[in-house]
């Protein structure tokens, strides 16, 4: 009989820093949007579960958790028996999330910092069953995820998520609040998505053109768009002047919409 894990080590090759403030905790939950109908709820990495103990006795939220770490997962079914067969023993980024639950679902956690933006490219790709989204992130990645265009720190997950979501900042989080805890400040963002079911170009065009656009941020985007291949009409536009942190969600759309016609294709998804 294996004996149960009082207590679980954080490990570093995990990226974990257990959350132990309670009141950061009750907000960071607090923050899920509910509306009269209890909502299922999908929490990535629980730990110990000090997000868990306030959804777990929750009636609105129907929880289910997502833990990699073994230890964590004996702890979890030592001390949150009600959870059971609602405990995935797995690797969220390797999840078929069709299969978690059959209808649209949010997630919340303390995400690791190493795979945060590995874990809303999964989001993005699902975006049709993600609805909302509540985390707590290193604090750049926060503010970057939540920045409007004209900021340093707007990037291309700031558009990515920004297209199919709507983004608010909601607090800090300083470092005391975990053990052990980190080198820089954390924060809460919320994600909700919003009515974009699909974007008015070719989504696999938009996202080539958003990356190639930041991955030479310091560049006009008419010299970071150059591995496109642009045909003249469209590099002797005004908005080519412009460098990618400077357009909006819209403008990056409308800009995939001339690049698409003046290649006269079209294709569809991320």
């Amino acid at each position: 009989m294996e004996k149960s894990v009082d207590k679980v080590r954080a490990k570093k090759s995990l990226g974990q820093h257990f959350l132990h403030d309670q009141n950061t905790a009750r907000r960071i939950v607090e923050s899920l949007t509910v509306g009269e109908h209890a909502i299922p709820v999908l929490e990535i990495g629980p730990g110990m579960g000090v997000l868990t103990q306030y959804m777990v006795n929750n009636d609105m939220l129907q929880l289910k958790v997502v833990e990699i770490d073994r230890d964590s997962v004996k702890y979890l079914h030592t001390h949150y028996p009600l959870l059971r067969e609602n405990i995935i023993e797995g690797d969220f980024l390797e999840m078929d999330l069709q299969k978690v639950f059959n209808r649209p679902f949010s997630i919340i956690g303390n995400f690791p910092y190493n795979i945060s933006s590995q874990i809303f490219f999964k989001v993005l790709e699902h975006r049709d069953q993600v609805d909302q989204v509540v985390c707590m992130l290193q604090k750049e990645v926060a503010e970057r995820i939540a920045e409007k265009e004209g900021s340093k720190t707007y990037g291309i997950l700031s558009v990515l998520l920004q297209a199919y979501y709507n983004i608010q900042y909601l607090f800090k989080v300083p470092p005391g609040a975990f053990t052990p805890p980190p080198k820089v400040m954390s924060a809460v963002i919320r994600l909700e998505r919003n009515a974009t079911t699909k974007l008015a170009c070719d989504e696999k065009l938009f996202v080539r053109v958003v990356k190639q656009g930041f991955n030479n941020r310091r560049k006009t985007l008419r010299n970071a768009l150059k591995p496109l291949e642009l045909s003249p009409e469209i590099t002797s536009l005004e908005i080519l002047d412009k460098r990618a942190e400077q357009l909006s969600v819209d403008q990056f759309v409308h800009l995939t919409q001339l690049i698409e016609k003046s290649r006269g294709g079209a294709g569809t998804g991320i």
